[in-house]
């Protein structure tokens, strides 16, 4: 079998921002596990507000469609906004789109594990929800553990404090298992 590529996509334009770090850790975890990984946050995702009639594309929006026609799993994170999603990564998985006619559509078939980072526990978890319905909607197959993250109110860093680096662990075998499920 071929090492496996995971790419995550999230964040903010804020390095280093809780969901990129929560990005980063899923993705140490899945390098450990034996995946190739690639994240995609900050400046990877800043790209002009997405127009599908209009087929110009920015270098970095090319690369990153290309990016993930090679991921065999992916990982979304967004920070809670209001109890939304970003717009910022909202825009980013616009750009799917320009994966339409490829002869795997957008996610189909993929494994997608979502991870929402809020100022309280009702925003991560309203934009855990908005990611696993935007992940059907690109035909991808959530996890069944998804990830809200709550930054305030607990002592230390909640990235790295229990329970949340056993359930990042969790999402990645996930991950790996559906990966590794003979086709249909």
């Amino acid at each position: 079998m071929t090492q496996l590529h995971f790419v995550a996509i999230g964040g903010t334009m804020r390095a280093y921002s809780s969901t990129e770090r929560a990005l980063r850790k899923a993705l140490a975890i899945a390098e450990e596990r034996g995946a190739r990984t690639t994240l995609l946050a900050g400046a990877d995702i800043d790209f002009p507000s997405y127009a599908p009639e209009n087929p110009d594309r920015p270098d970095a929006a090319r690369r990153y469609v290309d990016i993930l026609r090679s991921a065999d799993a992916v990982i979304i994170g967004s920070p809670g906004y209001h109890g939304a999603i970003s717009g910022f990564v909202k825009n980013a998985l616009d750009y799917v789109e320009d994966m339409s006619r490829d002869e795997r559509c957008y996610f189909d078939g993929l494994p997608v594990g979502c991870v929402a980072t809020a100022a309280g526990w009702q925003a991560a978890v309203a934009t855990l929800q908005q990611l696993r319905v935007i992940t059907h909607a690109l035909r991808g197959w959530p996890t069944p553990l998804g990830i809200a993250i709550n930054t305030i109110g607990g002592e230390g860093d909640p990235i790295e404090n229990a329970p949340i680096p056993d359930q990042l662990g969790m999402m990645v075998d996930q991950l790996f298992s559906f990966c590794r499920r003979p086709a249909l």
